[in-house]
């Protein structure tokens, strides 16, 4: 197994519950779990760089991002769109596919979840998703923890790998 290199995940359904919450003045509001901003911490300690990927485009999406200090953010991407964008990033750091991680809930994360090494989706999403070969299905809902969760599987997993080959090596 290659070491994950890129950490992506969506926003809507996977960061929040999929809720739009609106104001009488027309504010748009979305609800953020603070595991998932730990999470995103923790995985850029380990050295991997981070992005969102999403078919949203706002200002509040953008100040989250910022935030989070993500290295990427790409919005407005639907459909075969968030595969490009990420296919794009890979070349600019040099880096496959297969090192890629990325947390989708709905069907325009399909061909993403479909291309990466490591796909994960929250216990709500599509069944479209869920029922993706190689799926990582994550105990919490979007906007409960999953993304938190899945950053500490990927990093006991990197942890248990390097100290697999420590042992060889040794």
């Amino acid at each position: 197994m290659k070491k994950i290199k890129l950490f992506l995940s969506d926003i809507d359904g996977v960061m929040t519950d999929g809720g739009m919450y609106y104001t009488e003045n027309g504010d748009e509001l979305k609800k953020f779990n603070t595991r998932d901003g730990m999470g995103f911490q923790l995985i850029r300690e380990a050295g991997i760089k981070t992005g969102i990927i999403t078919s949203e485009d706002t200002q509040l999406v953008k100040r989250r991002a910022e935030k989070l200090k993500v290295d990427f953010l790409h919005q407005g991407k639907r459909d075969g769109g968030k595969l490009d964008v990420t296919k794009m990033i890979c070349e600019e750091l040099g880096i496959g596919l297969s090192e890629v991680s990325y947390v989708g809930d709905d069907l325009n994360c399909i061909p993403l979840l479909k291309a990466v090494g490591y796909a994960a989706c929250p216990a709500d999403a599509m069944r479209g998703v869920l029922a993706l070969e190689g799926i990582h299905v994550l105990s919490k809902k979007g906007g409960e923890g999953c993304v938190r969760e899945w950053v500490e599987f990927l990093l006991d997993d990197i942890s248990l790998i390097a100290s697999t080959r420590a042992q060889i090596t040794d």
